[in-house]
């Protein structure tokens, strides 16, 4: 398991993102509404590519504070054997994204 880095901005962003993971929660209670309210299939599709747009969003933006905060500090430390790591690690997320 990865360690976490404490940075000043965090806090905000941890809310930010807070915010739009209950607002995709939403999302997905109102998808769940849909199929039992028997709405139509187009109309249940169309707000799945939403939700699943809103959570590429939020992978998005998790990934760029990984970026800003936990890969600058390896690049920032010299450590070769950390940054190697993490470009890595940063790789390997990403492939998995992409799928």
């Amino acid at each position: 398991m990865s360690k976490a880095i404490k940075t000043p901005g965090a806090s905000a962003n941890k809310q930010a993102t807070l915010k739009r993971l209950s607002r995709i929660e939403g999302q997905v209670r109102g998808l769940a509404r849909m199929v039992e309210d028997d709405r139509y299939c187009i109309d249940i599709v169309t707000q799945i590519s939403a939700v699943r747009a809103a959570l590429r969003k939020a992978e998005e933006e998790i990934l760029r504070e990984h970026v800003a905060h936990c890969v600058e500090h390896a690049i920032a430390s010299g450590d070769k054997s950390d940054q190697r790591r993490k470009v890595a690690e940063l790789m390997d997320v990403m492939s998995r994204a992409a799928r």
